[in-house]
């Protein structure tokens, strides 16, 4: 990992954004560096990466996480927590997996592109942490908002999201309805 940013969201707004970039001494490779625009001199001068990371766990605290391919995130986040001797005790939701199920029809499930098909703001340079984070909570918005309206969806949970996630496509309004009946009984 060379950049670590969160954003933090409450009652559908951003309320806080946390964003370094982190020496852990590794070299980057320049297609990295023409991909996200982050050199080895600017990870070289940025604070040390167990710094970082106690900093990015106090911030984040007992908040949930999501990100967009969570899969890949979360190993970054994990392993970056354990060598700054940190528990990961949070489960990531998946905007990946949740445009998957609500979004079949969308042309892609990269960011940019379910980005653009929703008309969301684009922010900063691709590939960048701070960036990323934002469109990524953008996304999430639109969908906690999808699946309010076009679903009947009251309180949109994390644990929700991540049984949403989980379920295979097809059986999506069956896990819906599972929600919808225990969340009115």
């Amino acid at each position: 990992a060379t950049e670590v940013a969160i954003v933090l969201l409450e009652g559908g707004q951003v309320v806080d954004r946390f964003q370094s970039l982190m020496k852990t001494g590794v070299w980057i490779p320049s297609f990295i560096t023409q991909l996200t625009g982050i050199t080895n001199a600017m990870v070289n001068a940025a604070p040390d990466a167990a710094q970082v990371m106690q900093d990015a766990a106090r911030f984040v605290g007992d908040a949930p996480m999501v990100a967009h391919n969570a899969s890949f995130d979360s190993k970054f986040w994990q392993a970056e927590l354990a060598l700054a001797g940190l528990p990961a005790p949070q489960p990531f939701a998946c905007t990946v997996l949740l445009s998957r199920r609500l979004y079949p029809e969308a042309p892609s499930h990269k960011l940019g592109t379910l980005v653009d098909y929703h008309g969301l703001p684009r922010t900063g340079q691709a590939h960048r942490a701070l960036a990323d984070a934002e469109m990524a909570a953008s996304l999430l918005l639109r969908l906690e908002g999808e699946l309010r309206t076009r679903h009947g969806v009251g309180e949109v949970s994390h644990a929700l999201l991540r049984k949403i996630q989980a379920a295979p496509k097809t059986q999506l309004e069956r896990c819906l309805a599972a929600h919808r009946e225990t969340a009115g009984a």
